[in-house]
C-alpha cells in the first residue's frame, strides 16, 4: 500500500482538480532539484487537416490496433477506387476527420490504454503512412530519438502516472502531458552524449531491420500450408474479390434461408470458396460440435474485480489471435458462481462476433488452469472427435475468414455473426491423423519464425539497457 499525504490546497492548484494517488505521487518533486516540463521538450504537432478527395492511389492507414507494444506498424492499405462493404468502416472514419500526416521526429502515443505501450517514431520508413486522431502527436525539441526510448522506458512510469481511469480504459489527453516533469540532469547528460548514445543504437536498429525482413506472419504460414495442402487458390480469389459488378437471378435470393440479398453475400467470390472447401468435406461444423455453439455473459462495471478467481474474456483480447492474459479484467466471485455455464475449458475456442476488425478473430485456449468467463459478444466453439488447433488454424485462414465476412449482418462497425450461422459454415473432413500433420508443420514454422522474433526481442532490451544504462544515478 502506498500513502501520502496532500493539503486541499495544492489539490485544488491542478487545473482539472485531479486527486489520484498516482497523479498525485507524480507531481510530489522532492526528489528532483531541477527538471524540465513538458513545454520545455516538446510542442505538439499542428493538426494539418488531410482532405480525403485529395488521396489517389494506394495508401496506408495505421490505427492503434496496428500497433504493437514494441511500436511495429502493420498497417491497412486502402484505396477509394476499391471502396467497398468490406472496408467500408475505414473510409467512413477517415471521411469524418480521422486521418494525420505525420513528420520525421515525432513521436505517437496511443491516447487510449497507454499501458500497451503502443508508441511510435516517425522516421523516413513511416511518414508516408496516414495515422488516426487517436494518437497524441508530440514534437521533440532536441534528442527526438533518445527522446522516444526514454518514453518506452525511463519515462513510461510518469506516462502512466498521468493517465485518467475512469468507467473505461486509462486515456491520455494533451492537457495531461503538461504536468509531466522530466530530470533535468538526466536529459541534460542525454543532450550531451547524443552522438555516443545513438552510435550504440543505431547499429543494432540495423540488426532488428534485417531480422524484421525475414519474419513471416503467421497469417501468411496458416495460409501457404493450407494452401498447398488443400490446393487453395487464393490467387484466382483475389482476382474474384475485385469483381464489383455481376448479374444474378431472382431464384439467388430465395436460396439462402434468411433471403439475404446483400450485393456482399452474393459476391462470386464467396461461391468459389464454397467450392474449393467442398472439395474437401460434405460436412459442416455442426457435424463435429460436442454441444451447441453458445454465446458469452455481458457484465456490468460493478462486476468487475482484479482481485477475483476468475477473468473475464471479452472481445479485446483475442483480437490478435489468442487469449491476451495481461489485458484482461477479473470478476467477482459472485459473477463466476453465477455463470458456470459460461466457463472456458482448455481446447475451446472463442470465437468474437462482432465488431469490425474484430469479428470472426479466434483464440485457442491451452492453458488447462486458465478460469475464465467468455464475453457476450464472443462465442464458445467445442468440438468432438476433431482436432481444435487444426480447427484453429482452418478458422484463421483466408477462406473462411471470407466466409465470416460475406455472412456478417449489420452496418458500419456494428456487424454480428451467430453461431446458428456459423455451424452452418463447412469443416474440412479429414482424419486425426492428417489434420496432426497439418498442424504439425504450421506450428513448426511458426517456432521457427519465433525464433527470429526473439532475437529481435533481446536486441530491442539492449537499446533499452543502453538508455536506462545512459542515465546518471
Amino acid at each position: 500500500m502506498r500513502q501520502l499525504t496532500e493539503k486541499f490546497s495544492s489539490i485544488s492548484k491542478e487545473q482539472t482538480f485531479r486527486f489520484d494517488v498516482d497523479f498525485l505521487e507524480h507531481q510530489n518533486t522532492k526528489h528532483l532539484t531541477t527538471y524540465y516540463n513538458f513545454n520545455g521538450l516538446f510542442s505538439f504537432a499542428q493538426n494539418v487537416k488531410v482532405d480525403s478527395k485529395n488521396i489517389e492511389g494506394n495508401f496506408l492507414y495505421c490505427e492503434i490496433g496496428d500497433v504493437s507494444k514494441n511500436g511495429d506498424i502493420a498497417p491497412i492499405e486502402l484505396n477509394y477506387e476499391n471502396r467497398n462493404e468490406l472496408n467500408e468502416n475505414y473510409f467512413q472514419k477517415i471521411d469524418k476527420g480521422d486521418i494525420a500526416k505525420c513528420s520525421n521526429d515525432e513521436i505517437l502515443i496511443s491516447k487510449v490504454r497507454p499501458y500497451l505501450k503502443k508508441i511510435i517514431f516517425i522516421t523516413e520508413d513511416n511518414k508516408d503512412i496516414f495515422y488516426t486522431s487517436a494518437f497524441l502527436r508530440i514534437v521533440p525539441k532536441k534528442i527526438p530519438k533518445l527522446l522516444y526510448y526514454c518514453f518506452r522506458t525511463v519515462f513510461f512510469e510518469s506516462l502512466l502516472s498521468i493517465s485518467r481511469q475512469g468507467k473505461g480504459y486509462p486515456t491520455l489527453s494533451e492537457k495531461d502531458f503538461l504536468s509531466l516533469k522530466f530530470n533535468k540532469v538526466a536529459v541534460d547528460y542525454l543532450i550531451k552524449n547524443e552522438a555516443s548514445i545513438l552510435s550504440k543504437i543505431e547499429p543494432i536498429e540495423q540488426e532488428i531491420k534485417v531480422l524484421k525482413a525475414q519474419v513471416i506472419p503467421s497469417q501468411e504460414i496458416i495460409n501457404q500450408v493450407f494452401a498447398k495442402t488443400f490446393g487453395f487458390d487464393y490467387e484466382a480469389f483475389k482476382k474474384l474479390k475485385k469483381i464489383k459488378n455481376y448479374n444474378l437471378g431472382f431464384s439467388m435470393f430465395a436460396s439462402n434461408i434468411d433471403i439475404r440479398q446483400s450485393v456482399k453475400f452474393h459476391r462470386e467470390a464467396a461461391e468459389f470458396v464454397l467450392v474449393e472447401l467442398k472439395k474437401h468435406t460434405t460436412k459442416k461444423i455442426k457435424h463435429f460440435i460436442s454441444e451447441p455453439i453458445v454465446l458469452g455473459k455481458g457484465i456490468s462495471p460493478a462486476e468487475y474485480d482484479d482481485n477475483g478467481d476468475f477473468v473475464y474474456l471479452a472481445m479485446s483480447n483475442i483480437k490478435n489471435w489468442q487469449f491476451e492474459m495481461d489485458e484482461a479484467r477479473g470478476v467477482t466471485n459472485t459473477f463466476s458462481k453465477n455463470n458456470p455455464n459460461k466457463r472456458v475449458a482448455i481446447d475451446d475456442i472463442i470465437m468474437a462476433r462482432s465488431g469490425e476488425g474484430t469479428i470472426g478473430k479466434v483464440a485457442l485456449i491451452e492453458d488447462e488452469d486458465l478460469q475464465g468467463i467468455f464475453a457476450d459478444f464472443t462465442m464458445r466453439i467445442r468440438l468432438n472427435n476433431y482436432d481444435p488447433r487444426f480447427a484453429y488454424y482452418y478458422f484463421r485462414t483466408s477462406y473462411f475468414q471470407y466466409l465470416i465476412e460475406i455472412n456478417k449482418k449489420g452496418l458500419g462497425n456494428n456487424t454480428n455473426i451467430f453461431p446458428s450461422q456459423i455451424q452452418e459454415f463447412p469443416l474440412i473432413d479429414i482424419t486425426l491423423e492428417q489434420q496432426q500433420v497439418v498442424v504439425n508443420e504450421i506450428r513448426n514454422e511458426i517456432d521457427r519464425q519465433n525464433v527470429f522474433r526473439q532475437v529481435i526481442d533481446d536486441k530491442r532490451h539492449e537499446i533499452d539497457q543502453i538508455i536506462e544504462q545512459s542515465i546518471p544515478t
